[in-house]
C-alpha cells in the first residue's frame, strides 16, 4: 500500500513576513508552513537569527519565483558597534579583541563610508550558510575550524550614515545579493582605525517588498484564531508581485498554448527585452520568459496549469 507523500494543501502565493530576532529563517518558514498547512514552501534569502525584517515566503507555485527574489537587491538598517571584535562578527559572538575608538565626526565617517560604495570585494565570514563539501561554514566555525574562503564581488549601491550614538554607527545599506553585512561592519571598523562587529540588523526591503507591508508571526496566529485559514489566505500576495518591475507581455490564446508546450512564440509589436512576465489573454499569470534575439519569447519558468 503506497503512502500519500503530499502532506498539506496546495496554496499559492507570497507571504511577506517580518521575521523576529532569535530564530532562523528556516524556523520562521516552518512556522508559516504549518500555519497555512501548505504542501510546499520556501524562503527567499537567509536572515541570521540576530536579524529581523522582511522575509518573503513563497508558497506552492510561488516557489518557482523564489530564485528571482534571491537575486534581487536588499536594503538594511544596521548598527556597527566600534571598539570590539567578536568571534562571529556580530553581537552573539564572544569578544576576542578590544581597541580604543578614535574621536569621530559625521564628516570623517562619511568619508570612510564612501570608500565602500560601488563594487567591493568581501571574504565571506565563517559564520555563514555557505557550504564546504556539503557542510555549512557556521557548523565548522562552531567546532573551531576555519577554512579558506575565496573573496567575492558584491555591490553597495548606497551606504548612508543615519546616526552616531556613542560607539555605534547606525547605517542604511542598499546592496546586491550575497552581501555580508557583518563583514561590511568589520571592514568599516578597520577603515576607521578600530575593530567592530555588527550589533543589530533589520532588513527593510527585499526586491520590491518593504517591511511596512510585512506581518509578524503573532499577527498570523491572531488571524488564524479569529478567521481560520481563510483569513490567512487573504494575506497572500499574488506571486507575480515578486517581478513587479519586469515588463508584462500578454499572449494570444494560441501563443499561450504553444508556450505552455515549451515552444518560443512570436508576439506582434513586442518592445520588451530580457526577462518578462507572461500572461494569457484573460490576464492570468503564466510564469516568466525571456525575449530571444529573433524577437520571439521563450518560456523559462512556467506555473502548473
Amino acid at each position: 500500500m503506497s503512502r500519500n507523500r503530499h502532506k498539506g494543501r496546495r496554496v499559492d502565493g507570497i507571504l511577506l513576513l517580518d521575521k523576529p530576532r532569535g530564530i532562523t529563517s528556516n524556523q520562521a518558514l516552518q512556522k508559516v508552513k504549518r500555519l497555512f498547512n501548505a504542501r510546499k514552501a520556501g524562503h527567499t534569502g537567509n536572515l541570521d537569527p540576530l536579524a529581523s525584517g522582511v522575509l518573503p515566503i513563497c508558497l506552492g507555485e510561488a516557489t518557482k519565483m523564489s530564485a528571482f527574489l534571491l537575486d534581487a537587491d536588499k536594503r538594511y538598517q544596521g548598527v556597527v558597534h566600534l571598539g570590539e571584535r567578536t568571534s562571529s562578527g556580530d553581537a552573539e559572538g564572544e569578544v576576542i579583541e578590544r581597541q580604543p575608538v578614535p574621536e569621530l565626526d559625521e564628516q570623517q565617517v562619511n568619508a570612510v563610508l564612501r570608500r565602500f560604495v560601488g563594487e567591493i570585494q568581501q571574504i565571506p565570514p565563517m559564520h555563514s550558510a555557505l557550504k564546504r563539501q556539503g557542510q555549512p561554514l557556521y557548523k565548522l566555525a562552531r567546532q573551531g575550524i576555519e577554512v579558506e574562503r575565496k573573496p567575492r564581488i558584491v555591490t553597495i549601491h548606497e551606504l548612508q550614515l543615519l546616526e552616531i550614538s556613542g560607539k555605534e554607527l547606525h547605517l542604511d545599506i542598499h546592496c546586491s545579493k550575497g552581501t555580508y553585512i557583518r563583514t561590511l561592519a568589520e571592514d568599516i571598523g578597520q577603515a576607521l582605525g578600530c575593530c567592530a562587529y555588527l550589533g543589530g540588523l533589520v532588513r527593510t526591503k527585499a526586491g520590491p517588498f518593504e517591511l511596512k507591508d510585512a506581518v509578524t508571526l503573532g499577527q498570523l496566529e491572531s488571524q488564524m484564531e479569529q478567521g481560520g485559514i481563510a483569513a490567512l489566505d487573504r494575506l497572500l500576495l499574488p506571486m507575480e508581485q515578486a517581478l513587479a518591475d519586469w515588463p508584462a507581455v500578454e499572449l494570444s490564446r494560441e501563443a499561450a498554448y504553444y508556450l505552455r508546450k515549451g515552444q518560443p512564440v512570436f508576439v506582434p509589436q513586442l518592445s520588451a527585452s530580457g526577462w518578462v512576465r507572461l500572461y494569457d489573454g484573460e490576464a492570468i499569470f503564466l510564469g516568466v520568459g525571456a525575449v530571444l534575439d529573433d524577437g520571439r519569447v521563450a518560456p523559462k519558468r512556467l506555473l502548473s496549469a
